[in-house]
Parts: structure tokens; C-alpha cells; sequence
């Protein structure tokens, strides 16, 4: 693989195209084979699987050079349309189909997720060198160092506070604008800034925060105000705790567009008889709201909850953007980040490994519910 990479790197970019695009189109006739013709019985399949038995192994000799590799390719391949033809007697190799089309997703899922899991959760236990099982070292270092478990409770604020109000502002502001005029214009206006990366968002909120002496002129949004209403300016990013509720803001000013718009969605969902039967019944808007509306969208409000939640636990760029952790506003994902820059694999992964397990209950929660949702409907 890496001198047929090599070989066509050396190719003009006219000749790379073509032949990335042959490569990808053989992948797929082979994947089809295997999946739709192999498993078949007939005159016309049994020539093609013979063509293959022949085919297969002298490809993998020419590109191998290799006699031993042709045999083993010719062995493989002789055992798998034995187990095919046997398949073909019980159906057309349905449990085959089956399998071919769930491996690429397997695969992807064991390489990307199981692996990379277990190689962190062993890392963990290593020193920084790599070298020397310390077991749950790590971890007992970062549970009795200040900054460590400031680095925690920091991560679990983000969870309590961003999730509830992002969704709350989201709700409240949907309900309040649905079916009225100009609907469409105040949505845009709330979901714009998640057309914003977390960085662009964080530069913007930096400079709104920025204070400057009294007697100075006020570059930052928000201090000028304070100015304006007779007060000093408020240095928001280093005042502690409240630097790290000034970080929550900008991400709760991104996320509530999020909320606002699948949950707008649901309340569109809400039947308009029970409404009306509520009014009926004499119901205020409040009551309609919290005992018609609520749980009418209870399975959408789940889904914005543990989602943005993730994300709120998984936090990174707003938080390195804007203080880089300085003045105890670090979480999880940004000193995961900082141990892995000052040479500390070990560290870093036990954070890394801190966040997973944190993550875990809300992914299995979320799941449980979206399983919940199908069986119901």
C-alpha cells in the first residue's frame, strides 16, 4: 500500500483522479460480488465464483510477488464459497449479505472507537514515558492536586448550568414566537450564532469582555455599558468564580438557537385539539404551557437536555480561546490537552478517560430514550 501511495504521488494530479476513482470502483465491484453474486446458485454464478478462484489469487500474486500469499488468498477464498454454497442451500446467503453490509460500519466502529477506548484506558496506568505500569497512579494524582479537582467541579458546573438554560431560553423564546409574524426573521436571529465556530464565538466574546482602566476608553461591549450606567469596569475573564460563568454565557449563547429550533419543531408537533380543549377548560397560557405543551415535547426537550449536556462536558474551545484555563476556569478537555503538550501521555489520558466515563451515563441515557421513542411510534 504505502509504495502504490508512493508510486502515485509521483503521477500528475490528471492521472492521480482517474485512478483513485478505478481503485474506489473495483472496491465496489469486489463488495457487490461478495454480496450479490457469490451467494447465488446458477450456471452463470458458479462460472463467475470459478473466475474469481482464478482471478483473485494471481492479482494478489502480481501486486505481492509472493507464491505464499496467492496460496493463503487461494485457500481464503476456497473456504469462504464453500461456507457461501453451504449458506446458498438454507436462502441466497442472506446472513452473508447481512454481514457484508454491517462490516464496513464494524470496522469503522472497532478502529475508531474500541481500540482507540482501550489503548487510552491502558495508557492511563503508564507513566509519562510510557514504560512503567503505575495502575491508577494518574488518576490518584489528579483527584488529590487543587487544580485537579478544580479541573472537575469546573466540568460538572458546565453540565448543571449551560444544559438547563440553553434549553429553558430556547424554550420559552419558541413558544413565545410561534405562529406569530415574523416568525422565520427571530428565528434567524437567535440561530445565527450557530453558524459561528466556538472560536470565532470566544474572539468575538474576548473582546466584549475586555475592560479597560476607568479613565480609558472602552473597547469591550459590555464594560462600556457598565461605564455607561456610572460603574468601573468589571475584568469578567480573571474575577473568580464568576470568570467561569462568563465562559458558560458565550456557550449558552451559541447553543440556544440549537434548542430553540428543535424545540420549536416539536411544539409545532403539539395537537392543536388539546390546546384547545385546555382553553376550553379554562386553562391560562401558563397552564396550557406547562401542563399541554411540556409534556407534549418531553421526548424533544430529552434529546436538546442530553445533548447539549454532551457537549457542555466535552467543552474545549471556548475555554482554551479565552483563558486558556488561567485563573481556574480549566475542564476536562483543556487540561487533557495541557498534560498532553507538557509531556504527560499518562495524565492526559486519565483525564481523557475521567471524561468518557462522565459522558457515558448521558450517551446510554440518550439512546435509551431515542429506543424508547421507536417503540412507541
Amino acid at each position: 500500500m504505502a509504495a502504490f501511495l508512493g508510486w502515485l504521488s509521483t503521477l500528475s494530479p490528471w492521472l492521480e483522479i482517474p485512478i483513485i476513482i478505478g481503485v474506489f470502483l473495483v472496491a465496489v465491484v469486489v463488495l457487490l460480488f461478495f454480496i450479490e453474486i457469490a451467494p447465488r446458485a446458477g450456471r452463470a454464478y458458479t462460472i463467475a465464483r470459478l473466475a474469481a478462484c482464478v482471478i483473485f489469487p494471481l492479482a494478489v500474486m502480481w501486486i505481492l510477488q509472493s507464491y505464499w500469499w496467492a496460496i493463503a488468498a487461494a485457500g481464503v477464498l476456497g473456504l469462504l464459497f464453500f461456507w457461501l454454497d453451504q449458506r446458498s442451500r438454507g436462502g441466497a446467503g442472506s446472513l452473508f449479505q447481512l454481514f457484508g453490509f454491517l462490516a464496513p460500519a464494524l470496522t469503522l466502529l472497532l478502529v475508531g472507537l474500541v481500540l482507540p477506548v482501550v489503548q487510552t484506558l491502558v495508557q492511563s496506568m503508564y507513566n509519562s514515558r510510557g514504560d512503567t505500569f503505575i495502575g491508577l497512579d494518574n488518576f490518584v494524582w489528579i483527584f488529590t492536586q487543587p487544580q485537579g479537582i478544580r479541573t472537575v467541579v469546573n466540568t460538572i458546573v458546565w453540565v448543571l448550568i449551560a444544559p438547563v438554560v440553553s434549553t429553558v431560553v430556547g424554550l420559552v423564546y419558541a413558544y413565545f414566537i410561534d405562529k406569530t409574524r415574523g416568525e422565520k426573521v427571530y428565528k434567524i436571529l437567535v440561530f445565527l450564532p450557530m453558524a459561528i465556530s466556538f472560536v470565532g464565538a470566544s474572539i468575538i466574546w474576548r473582546f466584549m469582555y475586555t475592560a479597560r482602566p476607568a479613565d480609558a476608553e472602552q473597547i469591550g461591549f459590555v464594560n462600556q455599558i457598565i461605564v455607561w450606567l456610572g460603574g468601573s469596569p468589571v475584568p469578567f475573564l480573571q474575577v473568580q468564580p464568576w470568570n467561569t460563568l462568563a465562559l458558560i454565557v458565550v456557550f449558552i449563547w451559541i447553543y440556544t438557537g440549537f434548542a430553540m429550533v428543535v424545540l420549536s419543531a416539536a411544539i409545532k408537533g403539539v395537537p392543536t385539539e388539546q390546546m384547545e380543549a385546555a382553553e376550553l377548560d379554562g386553562a391560562n397560557a401558563y397552564e396550557r404551557f406547562m401542563n399541554v405543551v411540556v409534556p407534549g415535547i418531553r421526548p424533544s426537550l430529552i434529546v436538546v437536555l442530553t445533548t447539549i449536556a454532551i457537549a457542555s462536558m466535552k467543552i474545549f474551545d471556548i475555554v482554551r480561546t479565552m483563558t486558556a484555563g488561567a485563573n481556574n476556569t480549566s475542564v476536562l478537555a483543556n487540561e487533557m490537552y495541557q498534560q498532553f503538550r507538557s509531556f504527560e501521555p499518562g495524565r492526559s489520558a486519565a483525564y481523557a478517560v475521567i471524561l468518557f466515563i462522565l459522558v457515558l451515563p448521558l450517551v446510554i441515557y440518550n439512546a435509551r430514550q431515542l429506543k424508547a421513542q421507536r417503540e412507541v411510534r
